[in-house]
C-alpha cells in the first residue's frame, strides 16, 4: 500500500513538474531515466554488465530521426520503428554475447558497440559527425501537434510510464524471478532445468528495445540524432546513473538519472563547465566508496534497520 501511495505521489509530481521547471530539461530527465531503467533490467536483475548499451539508444534515435526526416511519418510510427530495429540489433548482439560470462560478456558488448559506432560514423544516412539535425516532431496520430513543449512533455511522460510499468511487471513476474535466480546463482538455475542463455537473451532484447524507445523519444525531443548517442561514454554514463541510484531497485535508476542530468545541467553554465567529466568521475568514486547499494538501496537499508 505504501509503495502504491509513493508511486502515485511521484506520478502526481511529474504531472505538475512542467509548471515549475523547464519542460525540455524534464523531458531529458525522463528519456535518460527510461534508458537507465532499461539498463538496470539487464544489470540489476539479470546480472549482465553491458559496456555498449548506448548503441541501442543511438539506434532508436537514428532510425526514428531518419524516417521522420525522409518520409515525414507520424511520430508514433517512427518510435515503433526505432524500437523494433533496436530490438533486432539487440537480438543479434545478444546471440553473440550471452554465451560469455563476466568480464568477457562486458568486453564483447563493448567491442560490438564500437563496431556499430564506426558504422554510424561512416553510414550515409546518419549524417556522419553532423548527425541528423532538424528532426521534425510531427503530429501524434496526425492529430496532436508535438511542437509545443508542454504537449511534448506529457507525451514523453506517457512513454516513460509505459516503459516503467513494463519493467515493473517484468521484474515481478515469474520471468523476473528466474532472472534474479540466474543473477544470484547461475549454476543452480541450470541444475533446476532453466535454459539460462534463453532467459539472458530475452532480457537482453527487452532491455535493448526499451533503450531504443528512450533513444527514439530523445531524438524527437531534441530534434537531433548524433554520434554522442552511440559513443562509449554514453554507455559509461548509464552505468553511473544505475549504480548511483541503486542497482537492482525499481526507482534507483530514475533517481540516478535525475541526479546526473541535474548535475550536468547545473554545471554547464558555471565555472566547472569544462570539468563536468571530472565531477562525474568524483561522483562515481564517492558512490562506490560511500553508497555501495546506491542512494535508493541505502535508503531502503536504513528504513529496514530503523523500522
Amino acid at each position: 500500500m505504501k509503495n502504491k501511495k509513493l508511486n502515485l505521489a511521484i506520478f502526481g509530481l511529474a504531472l505538475l513538474a512542467p509548471f515549475a521547471l523547464y519542460p525540455v530539461f524534464l523531458m531529458k530527465v525522463l528519456c535518460f531515466a527510461l534508458f537507465a531503467c532499461a539498463f538496470n533490467l539487464l544489470l540489476g536483475f539479470a546480472g549482465l554488465l553491458s559496456f555498449g548499451h548506448a548503441i541501442f539508444l543511438g539506434t532508436g534515435a537514428y532510425v526514428t530521426g531518419y524516417l521522420m526526416l525522409t518520409y515525414s511519418i507520424t511520430p508514433e510510427i517512427g518510435i515503433v520503428a526505432g524500437v523494433i530495429v533496436s530490438a533486432l540489433v539487440g537480438l543479434v548482439y545478444g546471440k553473440l554475447a550471452v554465451k560469455r560470462e563476466g568480464i568477457y560478456f562486458a568486453m564483447v558488448t563493448l567491442a560490438l558497440a564500437q563496431l556499430m559506432f564506426f558504422f554510424y560514423l561512416q553510414a550515409p544516412f546518419t549524417g556522419g559527425e553532423d548527425g541528423l539535425q532538424g528532426v521534425p516532431r510531427g503530429a501524434l496520430f496526425g492529430l496532436i501537434d508535438l511542437t509545443d513543449n508542454m504537449v511534448m512533455y506529457y507525451f514523453v511522460l506517457a512513454i516513460f510510464v509505459i516503459g516503467f510499468l513494463l519493467i515493473y511487471r517484468t521484474v515481478h513476474s515469474p520471468f523476473g524471478q528466474v532472472l534474479k535466480a540466474i543473477r544470484e546463482n547461475e549454476p543452480r538455475a541450470i541444475s533446476l532445468g532453466y535454459k539460462v542463455n534463453q532467459y539472458k537473451l530475452l532480457a537482453f532484447v527487452l532491455s535493448a528495445a526499451l533503450a531504443g524507445l528512450a533513444g527514439s523519444t530523445k531524438a524527437l525531443v531534441f530534434q537531433l540524432a548524433s554520434l554522442n548517442d552511440v559513443h562509449w561514454f554514453m554507455s559509461g554514463e548509464v552505468v553511473l546513473m544505475t549504480l548511483l541510484g541503486g542497482m537492482g531497485t525499481i526507482w534507483g535508476p530514475v533517481l540516478g538519472a535525475v541526479t546526473i542530468v541535474g548535475l550536468q545541467n547545473f554545471l554547464a553554465s558555471g565555472p566547472l563547465a569544462n570539468y563536468i567529466h571530472v565531477v562525474m568521475g568524483v561522483v562515481f568514486i564517492l558512490c562506490v566508496l560511500a553508497f555501495r547499494n546506491g542512494l535508493v538501496g541505502e535508503l531502503q537499508r536504513l528504513v529496514k534497520k530503523n523500522f
